[in-house]
């Protein structure tokens, strides 16, 4: 078993609590990384509807309260709700326009008599929930200041019996193929490898099995989930292009001129080598998921 850090898809950083660069970010940030949370939840839904369904197996049908902790735009929130229709799921965020989103969100899926918003940040302290049947953490728990208080916390809101489901990435989403026909080969390997070098990589996490023993939580089980659509999404080219656009500023020092180049390029939806115009683009990478138990 693997005890040390991995490096996680450092475009979807953020800290709402769903993963964070900070706590604080400006409307034109939250605004690319809503689009980027929804396009996520577009073309993964396949993988999602996997981890949905790997909870539900374990928690059984009998879920009457939920909590999503980090919840972003509601992608996991809404899942969880359909899942579990006679569940009332709390969705915790500490963005209030990440939260109103989501609302609207489940109110246009007539899901919003089942759906409450909490605007908190979980590193200021736990919200005041209790007697929970799942908590839900979907790329999230790294990003607490002490991750943990938090799964403290989280067990002691639980019921007995009550689950915890975790989700971290495993490996950093790819987009491009090696060959571009234009630059050279391997961009987008030199990009994550620029990254891993940095002083100070995002969204590192440990293994969370000891943590989650330490707070008292018996482990269930651990998955690690192909994210690769079955087929090609017709958003996959408006999901590489904002994930790159957010990747480029953290590149730009560590690349090589020509590198950036072609960079830009892609981003550049006047270019013919623009993503948007590209049909050979197709997501792939892995999640890990924990389940645990309160006893």
């Amino acid at each position: 078993m693997d005890h040390g850090h991995h490096q996680r898809d450092t475009p979807h950083a953020h800290h709402h609590d769903h993963a964070g660069e900070g706590h604080a970010h400006g409307e034109t940030d939250e605004a690319g990384l809503a689009e980027i949370l929804d396009l996520d939840g577009e073309v993964l839904h396949a993988y999602l509807d996997d981890v949905v369904g790997w909870v539900a197996g374990a928690t059984g049908p009998d879920v009457q309260r939920v909590v999503d902790l980090g919840a972003g735009t509601g992608t996991g929130t809404l899942a969880l709700a359909r899942r579990f229709p006679a569940a009332q799921v709390v969705a915790v965020d500490a963005s209030a326009t990440m939260l109103s989103r989501l609302s609207a969100a489940a109110t246009d899926a007539d899901l919003g008599d089942r759906v409450r918003t909490v605007c908190a940040d979980l590193d200021a302290g736990w919200p005041g929930l209790a007697d929970l049947d799942l908590a839900w953490a979907a790329l999230s728990l790294h990003h607490v200041a002490d991750p943990g208080r938090l799964l403290g916390q989280v067990h002691d809101a639980l019921r007995p019996g009550g689950l915890l489901a975790v989700t971290e990435m495993t490996s950093a989403s790819r987009f491009l193929p090696d060959d571009l026909g234009v630059g050279r080969p391997g961009l987008e390997l030199r990009c994550h490898a620029a990254l891993d070098a940095q002083p100070a990589p995002f969204d590192r996490y440990p293994d969370w099995d000891e943590a989650l023993e330490r707070a008292g939580f018996v482990t269930v089980e651990r998955r690690t989930f192909s994210v690769t659509p079955p087929q090609p999404e017709p958003a996959t080219a408006r999901y590489a292009r904002s994930y790159l656009s957010r990747l480029r500023p953290r590149l730009a020092d560590d690349l090589a001129a020509d590198d950036l180049a072609t960079l830009d390029l892609l981003l550049d939806d006047t270019s013919p080598h623009g993503l948007l115009r590209r049909g050979d683009l197709r997501v792939q990478g892995s999640r890990t998921g924990w389940l645990a138990r309160r006893v």
